[in-house]
């Protein structure tokens, strides 16, 4: 089943299915039950008494018979199933219960921020869109990861270079959390774009191609990661640690800055080499 079109019904049903399976019975001081029951985590009659709702109504919305539930509704059912803040604001996209950012889609940098990129230097600093297609970028990003302008536009992609690039996906040394990571973003983001052809073809393209990210993308999970750090194995100074700090413009919210910098002073010194170089 490919993603070109976001069903929202099918998806809400599914990832309703996925929270309540995944729930302890013991975390909510319900009876221990029979060990060889027919599914894990709650039953659908649990969570319709923690929300508040009927039986029937929680049967409809995991059979994607396409009901629409009220923001009160959503609130109730994020609040059953204890979703993280990311689970609980997907939700909301699939019952299309939250208005889109202003902005809309954009696949050019806005100038100004062009500008603060390479204004960053010496800190590598790039510009993303929703679905990780990079729009600006300064030399020392360039040093750091990858030489973006040797990309055909098509590819100027982070998620794609992670996944595809012969270089960069043995770049990461944990790489299994930054896949994760990535993938968990870019579901929250498909949720949020269910018109962006574009992302939707993205995800069609890595789910055929990577069975890393199929795997990952089955699970369901969401979480838009803002800051963290990463270990990297560059091919010229070793492994090396950066931090990055992803930040929204308020005129602009569908353009993120990422900003990275040395996580330790050894780090710092391979920052420094890939300077003078």
């Amino acid at each position: 089943m490919t993603t070109s079109a976001v069903d929202r019904n099918r998806e809400l049903a599914a990832f309703l299915r996925s929270r309540r399976e995944r729930l302890d019975p013991g975390d909510f001081g319900l009876p221990a039950r029979e060990r060889a029951r027919r599914t894990p985590g709650l039953r659908r009659e649990e969570v319709a008494e923690l929300a508040g709702v009927s039986v029937d109504y929680v049967v409809r919305l995991e059979q994607a018979r396409g009901l629409r539930p009220s923001v009160e509704v959503v609130e109730a059912l994020a609040g059953a199933l204890r979703l993280a803040p990311d689970e609980r604001t997907y939700l909301f996209d699939l019952a299309r219960r939250r208005p889109p950012e202003r902005g809309g889609l954009t696949t050019e940098a806005v100038a100004p921020l062009a500008r603060l990129v390479a204004d960053l230097s010496p800190l590598p600093a790039m510009l993303l869109n929703h679905r990780f297609d990079i729009l600006a970028w300064n030399p020392e990003l360039a040093a750091l990861l990858v030489d973006v302008d040797t990309l055909p536009p098509a590819r100027r992609n982070s998620m794609w270079l992670c996944l595809m690039h012969p270089e960069v996906r043995e770049f990461y040394v944990d790489r299994e959390r930054v896949v994760r990571e990535g993938v968990a973003h870019m579901r929250a983001a498909w949720a949020a774009h269910p018109d962006d052809v574009a992302l939707s073809g993205l995800i069609d393209e890595f789910t055929a191609r990577n069975p890393e990210f199929a795997r990952v993308w089955a699970e369901r999970d969401v979480m838009a990661t803002g800051r963290g750090s990463k270990a990297l194995r560059h091919p010229e100074v070793g492994v090396l640690s950066v931090q990055y700090e992803t930040l929204k413009p308020l005129q602009d919210p569908d353009q993120l800055l990422v900003i990275m910098r040395a996580a330790d002073p050894a780090s710092q010194a391979a920052f420094d080499r890939l300077r003078a170089r």
